[in-house]
């Protein structure tokens, strides 16, 4: 396995290549413009750093390859506060499957500061995008993910004795934000489909729950909040664009209620019949998606599995990564602790 120093002005697409010749066929204003031709602009919508981290929060980063010919690699960030063995956090960022990146700013500074707040191990997973690469490309890197997690476990090389040797491999969680919420959740289905998971697949690993924070769901019908819900000048999700980020990753020709949107949409396989872990869900009370993840957290419960069910008042999507108002910053600190208690419990 090698250790690769991410460049930030890698993989930059800012809308200076010329498309004269080809007709645009999708557009979400100011992030991504796609083309008849196949080809894609992604803006800058935020800056990409390296994974240095600030000295007060004690973790140590580090950026590794998973698997070269896909692309696929990860950002580790382990705390050094700590004793002991700690939780494993495989993390997924969001995005609508079609943009962001584990080396975002926003997503780095987040989860830097919640390996130091939770006492965690962090394994943050940049997977390929769509619509160059549809779903289920994301989700089969998640579960790639997990099994070179594994595998490090089993090797337990010297060269990533710094990281392994501080990991709790009985203690592993999936979590994800929006889009990544959406792939913990199908990478967990996976490992416990139809209730008969087998243990082995994943050992020496245990994967003890799933944080889903904002989980980006859909349907063809509409929800209350989806035809409600009043958003801000550049928010982070609208109806409109919510829509073009299906259009653009689920599978040519599918509708918004193939199971990987809709989950509980009719003909998608029961949520009782998946052996999954317990699990917590974070709730915006001004998102679009809030009807959703409260119908998925009923679902949920009603099928006997374990729901901790959290809302956030008075903020919107992707507030803990994207807003710096004084409430988004308080509620911020509520979801650290929050998901430190979960993690730890």
């Amino acid at each position: 396995m090698a250790t690769i120093s991410l460049d930030p002005r890698l993989n930059l697409q800012t809308g200076k290549t010329n498309h004269q010749n080809s007709a645009l066929v999708e557009e979400i204003e100011g992030i991504i413009r796609v083309y008849k031709d196949g080809s894609v602009e992604r803006h800058l919508v935020l800056p990409n750093v390296s994974c240095a981290v600030n000295s007060e929060l004690s973790v140590t980063s580090k950026d590794v390859v998973i698997d070269k010919f896909t692309s696929l690699w990860a950002r580790l960030y382990v705390p050094s506060r700590q004793y002991g063995k700690l939780p494993l956090l495989v993390y997924f960022h969001g995005g609508g499957f079609c943009v962001g990146s584990t080396s975002w700013s926003c997503y780095h500074n987040f989860l830097s500061n919640l390996a130091s707040i939770a006492g965690c191990v962090i394994v943050s997973v940049n997977y390929r995008l769509a619509p160059e690469n549809r779903l289920p490309a994301a989700y089969e890197d998640g579960f790639k993910a997990v099994m070179w997690v594994k595998q490090q476990a089993l090797n337990r090389s010297d060269e990533e004795k710094w990281w392994l040797s501080r990991c709790s491999f009985s203690s592993v969680f999936l979590a994800g934000d929006s889009a990544g919420a959406n792939i913990a959740h199908n990478v967990a289905t996976r490992l416990g489909s139809n209730g008969t998971s087998d243990p082995s697949i994943l050992k020496p690993l245990c994967l003890k729950g799933t944080i889903l924070i904002q989980p980006f769901f859909g349907g063809e019908m509409r929800t209350e909040s989806e035809r409600q819900t009043v958003q801000p000048p550049g928010s982070a999700l609208t109806l409109p664009s919510s829509d073009t980020y299906w259009q653009l990753s689920l599978p040519v020709g599918a509708n918004r209620d193939h199971h990987w949107c809709n989950p509980l949409a009719k003909g998608a396989t029961k949520v009782g019949d998946y052996g999954l872990p317990p699990m917590m869900v974070c709730i915006s009370e001004m998102d679009i998606l809030k009807d959703r993840n409260l119908e998925f957290c009923a679902a949920m419960a009603s099928a006997g599995k374990r729901v901790e069910k959290v809302i956030y008042r008075g903020v919107g999507h992707a507030f803990q990564i994207l807003h710096n108002s004084h409430l988004s910053q308080l509620r911020t600190h509520e979801m650290m602790s929050h998901l430190k208690a979960f993690i730890n419990h």
